[in-house]
């Protein structure tokens, strides 16, 4: 395809805050071509209705899933376990086909029902999807007709320890993380711990074990080391920031890490390593990230105990869901892989 066609899309369940991020990266893509919009509860209304930030840039109303036309893309924004079950409906209707949720990421349906409590509705379709994490998997996204979107705190975890492992550099223990979550990973639909008066101002541990992104975790890192995920809910709209440890084996210093790092991540154009010595910006922070494709890393190393704290920022919307959805989609229709994501982000926010 060349750059000046445009494909028709169509979002299922955009009325979501992960559908209706797609929706404002999409409207801004040069290649993309809305044209279609479902929500069930809010069919006819105008999109700006539910989307206020769109006002002015799309004229679509929302329809109902039993009146979805053919598309080039559909995008799969619906809740868990909705997508999987209809699969057949969608595939009749566009060639290519993007699953926000977690139906399609798992390959190995024994580790989908430990983590998801229940058995998979349509395993002999996992090995059709591609992991939409564009860092890991560029080559296989390349084509790809089916991408089953990373989850946003898998893809903070993910990312921050991929070169460490990737490179052998890690000792074999535990590895530890640690997720600041901010409320819009919850997802649109309100319950009683996003009620405001009970998560302004609270930092809620709502996930110490058994969070079900390690899953996918366990499934793309390599080396297989016991992994353990802790997730806590913030008062940030948007956001994760995940602290990770890991350990080194002696002789290793902080230029070997970093030089790790740069050889995994040196080419990328989404990924950011945040190394300075001084400042109050030496750290990531996803507040400089709200509303961008990136992620940013750091880490500090102490040389005595050979322990690294790995640390990494993202916009779970965007980086975490739609962004690096339609990061994998520039790359498997072969266009520029940052069309449609250049926001760099505001400071001061």
């Amino acid at each position: 395809m060349t750059s000046s066609e445009r494909l028709s899309v169509a979002i299922v369940g955009g009325s979501g805050y992960a559908g209706g991020e797609f929706l404002r990266l999409a409207l801004a893509h040069p290649n993309l071509n809305v044209t279609q919009v479902t929500s069930e509860r809010n069919a006819g209304s105008p999109v700006h209705f539910v989307h206020p930030n769109l006002r002015g840039l799309c004229n679509l109303k929302f329809r109902k899933m039993a009146d979805l036309e053919a598309a080039d893309v559909i995008v799969l924004a619906l809740p868990h376990g909705s997508a999987a079950g209809k699969i057949a409906q969608f595939e009749g209707l566009g060639k290519t086909i993007i699953d926000l949720s977690a139906d399609f990421r798992i390959k190995d349906p024994a580790l989908y029902a430990k983590y998801y409590g229940e058995a998979h509705p349509a395993p002999e379709k996992l090995s059709e999807w591609v992991y939409g994490n564009p860092e890991l998997h560029r080559e296989q996204l390349a084509g790809a007709t089916r991408i089953a979107c990373a989850g946003c705190f898998a893809t903070s975890v993910i990312l921050a320890l991929y070169p460490l492992l990737k490179l052998g550099v890690v000792m074999g223990k535990d590895i530890i993380a640690t997720g600041l979550v901010g409320s819009s990973a919850a997802g649109a639909s309100s319950t009683d711990a996003s009620h405001h008066p009970e998560r302004e101002g609270s930092l809620r541990v709502y996930k110490p074990v058994g969070h079900r992104h390690t899953a996918e975790a366990i499934q793309e890192l390599p080396g297989r080391f016991p992994l353990h995920l802790t997730a806590i809910s913030t008062p940030r709209v948007r956001g994760i920031l995940t602290t990770a440890h890991v350990w080194v084996p002696d002789g290793y210093s902080e230029r070997d890490v970093w030089s790790a790092f740069r050889e995994v991540y040196g080419d990328e154009p989404f990924i950011r390593i945040v190394k300075v010595n001084k400042g109050i910006h030496r750290y990531p922070d996803p507040k400089l990230l709200d509303g961008t494709n990136y992620c940013d890393i750091g880490f500090e190393m102490d040389n005595e105990t050979g322990r690294v704290v790995i640390m990494s920022a993202i916009d779970n919307l965007v980086k975490g869901t739609a962004g690096h959805a339609v990061q994998s989609l520039n790359i498997a229709r072969g266009w520029d892989e940052r069309a449609g994501l250049g926001f760099a982000g505001l400071h001061p926010a």
